[in-house]
């Protein structure tokens, strides 16, 4: 078996180096897994690619700027099994991935989100974004009815067979393609999606996404994606 990890960059060379380095890769070895690391990177001014490639990652260069046009373009080109994402900050528990893959094969799921909230480190999150990412999850529950306690997360392990029912090409470009993957795949996969733990830790850099914008254009996609009866 193949995972593939998958990171979406831009300009995060301070980031990408410390986020490879957090796997554990002795453990995949050790379940007898392949891993593939993949970097999307929408044309970095820095050094993020070169030092990518230098911890062994594969980089598709894709200068279409957007959240989810990088997670469409990565997911159509990754070779992996099961798919891990993040983002190559520092924020996300790599050094856990083995350990929610496995998760995601014993209890037999086809995508598993994780819950930021479970272990939220101190300095993780603004009051900002908290306050942001509570309007957005509250939104998504009230919406559609759904069981969803961080709709914001963007650390996923996807089995690529299920790819297909999710249509993926079909949602948002931007920022917003991370509550609605995984608004699809409650909806489509049904019990074989799980929310999880996971840590969130302080970012490293900074940050290159617009909080105000993104978290007012993600929630009127909610309305829309609501009115669409998704």
């Amino acid at each position: 078996m193949k995972v593939t990890i998958l990171l979406p960059t831009l300009n995060e060379e301070g980031g990408i180096g410390p986020t490879l380095d957090s796997l554990d890769r002795a453990a995949f070895a050790r379940e007898g897994w392949d891993l593939e690391l993949l970097v999307v990177d929408g044309a970095s001014t820095d050094r993020t690619k070169e030092f990518a490639e230098a911890k062994g990652a594969r980089v598709v260069v894709d200068a279409r700027r957007g959240y989810g046009r990088a997670y469409k373009t990565g997911l159509a080109a990754a070779t992996g099994d099961v798919i891990v994402t993040g983002d190559a900050d520092g924020t996300y528990p790599f050094d856990q991935a083995h350990r929610f893959v496995k998760h995601l094969l014993t209890h037999g799921r086809d995508f598993l989100s994780g819950d930021r909230y479970g272990r939220l480190e101190p300095g993780a999150m603004s009051r900002k974004h908290r306050f942001g990412n509570w309007v957005l999850s509250s939104s998504a529950r009230a919406l559609f009815g759904l069981a969803l306690r961080d709709s914001q997360s963007g650390m996923w392990v996807i089995r690529r067979t299920a790819l297909p029912k999710l249509d993926v090409d079909s949602l948002a470009d931007g920022m917003a393609f991370s509550q609605e993957i995984k608004i699809r795949a409650i909806r489509r996969l049904g019990g074989r999606f799980e929310e999880i733990p996971a840590t969130l830790r302080p970012r490293i850099g900074e940050p290159v996404l617009s909080s105000w914008r993104d978290g007012l254009g993600n929630l009127r996609r909610l309305f829309a994606l609501r009115l669409r009866r998704e």
